[in-house]
């Protein structure tokens, strides 16, 4: 009889899997055969995952949750007074890795980001204003790798517009694919960008085609689709895209109430020296002040400087309106909302229920069976340990997502532990506790650090692009792998004669009846189709003269080596074989 599980009407890629017991990337994997490019933190609806559990043939059947049980997953944006007001669209700058989409909001703001990231990769969310015709327009700036879907999704959550950026050389790729599923999950509207446009190859049309397939028809097509033509090079069609992002802003009529406590969006968080921790955020509704108290999940901050993202001091940001926070007591986490309260003590108390909160949450009893499956999966697994620390929460949420990804049903990695700031100490000291390995993202190693994992032999590697970081703890994956034995079969000799046997060797003679004998080399000695003993071949004769091989119809002497005596027969057959140890992949 097959197991019922109950998932809810949508549920992450990671959530069923390990629903079903299964490696994620073997989840994955199946369902990129069905056409589906899902990362491990995206979800996917009930039909789909019913979809693809009969494909891979579990006895397993799906139950959707009722919609009374069915846990809320869509942040739902405040609904507006009649005293709202008109606010600046934020929009959010996707597309696929190299089709310029910050190249691209370097020509609208008039400076040169990409430089600044490492291997020319937008690595964190930067939001950031401009003015055109004398309005604002709130843009985010999403990563593209693969490795940064949790970001990403989060960009599509905070947004009322996303400008979608398709090289006009290139065309619709996975990520492009993955950012329109995205965004209307989260319900915006989209313009596309197709960029590059003075290239040679650039084919506009055929864009427009891959468009149409992914049910986003232009509006020449008879679709509601804007599609502007633009090159981040020579500034072309910049101007007519903001034209069109003001004018879908004015159809959607974006309002927000100032007369509320400010409320946002925790975008990005980090630690500063000198400073603290640090969040850039995103005020949704509200004027927020400096000298404010707010608070954000477990933590809560009275604000010390209020400042925009590119570190110039405000005294107030209405909505729509990026900013940078300082004065946390804590780091908060990326994505977590908050809220001004009147005072300390409000603030103070609504965070230590959130930490309550969380911990009757997360401090659940283990079901027995869920016992049995980590008790088996410990036993079968080879585990990698590590310690990871980013420089801030949504970097470190993209590092643990893809390494999570890398899973399979032999090695798996272990985090021992994680957090966002500089190695420290306590790093080391739990690195040499758990024999984990130390691995650092857009972190920095202070000299003394360095020195002592050294002297103390710690692995510790330190990367400023993504997927470096990813392929170097694949690697250190692959090594835990038991490496797979190769058989070759070589040759076949009969036994002719037999001319010395001790308790350890034997020396005999006889007729190479098939391929050929190779010195050194392996050996089962074979008796009316039974194998009696494996021996190894130490040597080759052809007359009185030493050789590497024979080949087929030669006569020859073999030394062979036993692990005990051997009771050799004249007809008795040697089958030599090579075996090869190979180092395996994931």
């Amino acid at each position: 009889m097959a197991n019922t599980i109950e998932v809810e009407e949508f549920i992450t890629v990671g959530a069923l899997a390990d629903r079903l017991m299964i490696p994620v990337s073997k989840l994955i994997a199946e369902l990129m055969k069905n056409g589906v490019m899902a990362t491990v933190n995206e979800r996917i609806d009930f039909d789909t995952a019913q979809i693809i559990i009969g494909d891979l043939g579990l006895d397993v059947e799906l139950k959707e949750q009722s919609s009374g049980d069915a846990p809320i997953t869509k942040r739902e944006k405040p609904l507006n007074s009649s005293d709202a007001v008109s606010r600046p669209p934020v929009v959010a700058v996707m597309g696929h890795v190299d089709h310029g989409k910050t190249s691209l909001l370097d020509a609208i703001r008039g400076a040169n980001v990409v430089k600044d990231e490492a291997g020319g990769i937008t690595q964190h969310i930067s939001a950031y204003q401009i003015e055109h015709n004398k309005r604002l327009i709130t843009f985010l700036d999403t990563p593209g790798h693969e490795a940064f879907a949790a970001i990403r999704e989060h960009g599509a959550q905070l947004t009322d517009i996303v400008i979608l950026v398709v090289a006009a050389d290139d065309g619709v790729k996975p990520q492009t694919i993955e950012a329109i599923r995205y965004a209307r999950k989260a319900g915006v509207k989209i313009i596309i960008a197709i960029n590059k446009i003075d290239k040679e190859g650039a084919d506009p049309a055929r864009i427009k085609q891959q468009l149409a397939e992914q049910n986003l028809l232009v509006e020449e097509w008879g679709g509601d689709t804007v599609v502007v033509e633009v090159s981040a090079k020579t500034g072309k069609g910049i101007n007519e895209l903001l034209d069109m992002v003001l004018l879908v802003a004015d159809v959607e009529e974006l309002k927000a109430d100032l007369n509320v406590p400010a409320t946002g969006l925790v975008i990005e968080a980090h630690v500063e020296v000198g400073r603290g921790p640090v969040a850039h955020a995103l005020v949704e509704s509200g004027i927020l002040k400096a000298g404010q108290f707010i608070i954000a999940g477990n933590t809560y901050a009275k604000i010390r400087n209020l400042e925009t993202t590119t570190n110039k001091p405000i005294k107030e940001a209405g909505p729509s309106t990026p900013v940078a926070i300082s004065g946390f007591k804590t780091l908060p986490e990326f994505g977590d909302e908050f809220i001004v309260v009147a005072n300390e003590r409000l603030a103070r108390a609504a965070a230590e229920k959130y930490n309550v909160d969380s911990r009757v949450n997360t401090n659940r009893g283990v079901s027995s069976s869920e016992l049995l499956r980590l008790i088996n999966r410990s036993n079968e697994l080879a585990e990698l340990n590590v310690i990871i620390k980013a420089d801030v929460q949504g970097s470190l949420i993209s590092v643990l997502d893809s390494l999570k990804s890398l899973e399979t049903e032999e090695v798996a990695v272990r985090v021992v532990s994680s957090g966002v700031g500089s190695i420290t100490d306590n790093d080391l000291r739990l690195s040499k506790t758990a024999k984990a390995i130390i691995y650092g993202f857009n972190v920095s190693v202070p000299s003394n650090i360095r020195q002592q994992a050294s002297r103390d032999r710690i692995k510790l590697h330190v990367y400023n692009i993504i997927y470096e970081l990813i392929d170097d703890v694949k690697q250190q994956m692959e090594d835990l792998l038991s490496p797979s034995v190769v058989e070759t079969d070589v040759g076949t000799l009969i036994i002719r004669g037999i001319f010395n046997s001790t308790k350890t060797a034997v020396i005999c003679g006889g007729e190479v009846t098939k391929g050929k004998l190779v010195a050194p080399a392996l050996a089962r000695v074979n008796r009316d189709k039974k194998i009696l003993m494996e021996v190894e071949l130490t040597n080759l004769k052809r007359g009185p003269t030493e050789v590497k091989e024979v080949q087929e119809g030669e006569m020859c002497g073999v030394n062979i080596k036993t692990p005990s005596r051997l009771d050799l027969q004249i007809g008795d057959r040697l089958e030599v074989y090579t075996r090869d140890v190979l180092q395996r992949h994931l």
